[in-house]
């Protein structure tokens, strides 16, 4: 009876609601039940590792899914065509966690080229004071490159195997799109006019397909931001995934609330980041 009057669930559902309300308007999540910390401070200390593992996946697929997607465009019907579309229905169809242990297996385990589970190894940490909560930025700011190296050496496997997603769906939707500006009649008119197909391709069609590419890079940031959730159960990567798996295997739900909330907010931003990029690159949004 006292911890119920202590955490408010005497009073009326409504009344509960408007005070949750309020309170997260004011980023107040409550304490955790897991850590008993505020849900704030914990989300503020692990969420940058999830931050600097979704960014790495999110490069990996920007480069690699945009010039296998345009390839795919422009030699439709090839072989090249028919391997970039296999490997992005592999990648895109794939669970996250398979890859995730097919990556440990291979790599970590049987040749032993990458280092393994976790952010940092256990010699490095405490090494690098944590300044924007980014590892291999601090590591970077404060000259430790051996521990730069070790903590990159641990983002790899992860990343890419967030990245290879990435990838996937980058590449599938560019694809789309310039098959879609492809067929468009400026195409035939710049062909007509004698300019080669590189500059076809890369001077006329991709920038008219940039907006779009924009909206799907945005829209998958946001989606490995949330997916990290398995990756980082697979490979202990500390970031806000592990945190609200934990959390909810042990029913606190203040965090899990709290990590939902965050994660809601950075796709609102980074929709609202996309319509503002919209101007930059498309005269006509003006």
């Amino acid at each position: 009876r006292q911890v119920r009057a202590e955490m408010g669930l005497d009073d009326p559902v409504i009344v509960q609601f408007v005070r949750y309300a309020w309170q997260v308007l004011h980023l107040d999540f409550g304490i955790s039940i897991l850590t008993k910390n505020a849900v704030v401070s914990d989300i503020a200390r692990v969420f940058p590792a999830t931050v600097e593992l979704a960014t790495a996946g999110t490069l990996i697929g920007i480069l690699i899914g945009v010039p296998a997607g345009i390839a795919a465009a422009v030699w439709r019907g090839t072989i090249i065509d028919a391997v970039v579309r296999v490997l992005t229905l592999v990648g895109y169809s794939a669970p996250v966690f398979w890859k995730g242990l097919m990556l440990l297996l291979v790599f970590y385990v049987a040749l032993g080229w990458t280092e393994g589970p976790g952010r940092i190894g256990v010699f490095y940490e405490g090494v690098v004071e944590p300044v924007t909560g980014l590892i291999l930025v601090d590591a970077a700011l404060a000259g430790e490159w051996e521990v730069f190296h070790n903590a990159l050496g641990h983002l790899v496997l992860p990343a890419v195997s967030l990245g290879y997603g990435a990838a996937a769906y980058i590449g599938r939707m560019t694809r789309s799109f310039m098959l879609d500006q492809l067929r468009q009649e400026y195409v035939t008119a710049a062909r007509a006019k004698g300019l080669t197909e590189p500059r076809v391709v890369l001077g006329h069609v991709l920038p008219n397909c940039a907006v779009q590419m924009v909206t799907a890079i945005a829209l998958t940031y946001g989606l490995l931001l949330e997916g990290a959730v398995l990756t980082e159960t697979v490979f202990a990567w500390p970031g806000l995934g592990q945190y609200m798996t934990r959390a909810m295997f042990n029913a606190d739900m203040n965090a899990v609330l709290g990590g939902t909330f965050v994660i809601g907010a950075v796709f609102v931003a980074l929709n609202l980041l996309s319509d503002m990029l919209y101007r930059v690159l498309d005269p006509r949004a003006r």
